[in-house]
């Protein structure tokens, strides 16, 4: 696959964070990023009909752009809308007094972001608005060299996190200096930094 093919998937993935839940995403990112296209295809396409979610044109045809079948009959049902709809959360650069303690989480994270690229990692607490796809809890925003494959330090992390703290945390992983989707963004904003190295 060539650069602007795998571009164009890690773009579309970045785009509907906080739209398909994080468990669908996170399927969707490591099979692109194992080069499993088939089943990634599939599992996107399904999905996205399945919990409801809708794209937009462009995004029609970056998700057209990369397909295995580009005439997918699957990509014909999903719901195309006019805008990309806004972020169905909140952020905020604390978590309430019973949230769980991310410190774990923020050492792991900030210790191996180097080994993928990553320059600069961000945590912010997520507060679902009604019909959001998931429940309230931490995310991490990782900002990652422009030569950094974020399908790849997605999964490498999100792996880590889990085998090693039994984590699953949602992790964006974000190509440094590209305007950010407005998840992201927003929780960018809401969001304190973490120590990486």
């Amino acid at each position: 696959m060539d650069a602007k093919t795998y571009a164009a998937v890690a773009d579309v993935c970045a785009r509907l964070a906080g739209r398909l839940s994080d468990d669908t995403l996170g399927t969707v990112r490591e099979h692109y990023a194992a080069g499993e296209w088939d089943l990634a295809d599939a599992t996107l396409l399904l999905n996205l009909a399945f919990e409801g979610v809708g794209i937009t044109g462009a995004e029609q045809e970056l998700i057209r752009s990369f397909l295995g079948d580009p005439d997918s009959p699957e990509l014909r049902q999903v719901p195309i809308v006019a805008e990309a709809p806004a972020p169905a959360y909140r952020f905020g650069p604390t978590g309430p007094v019973d949230a769980p303690d991310p410190t774990p989480a923020d050492a792991l994270l900030g210790a191996d972001a180097p080994r993928h690229g990553g320059h600069r990692l961000f945590r912010a607490w997520r507060q679902p608005h009604d019909g959001a796809p998931d429940a309230a809890g931490w995310v991490y925003v990782l900002l990652v060299a422009d030569d950094a494959d974020p399908l790849a330090a997605y999964s490498g992390l999100s792996s880590r996190l889990w085998t090693a703290l039994r984590e699953k945390w949602p992790l964006e992983v974000l190509v440094e200096g590209v305007t950010p989707p407005p998840y992201q963004a927003a929780a960018l904003a809401a969001a304190q930094p973490v120590p990486v190295g």
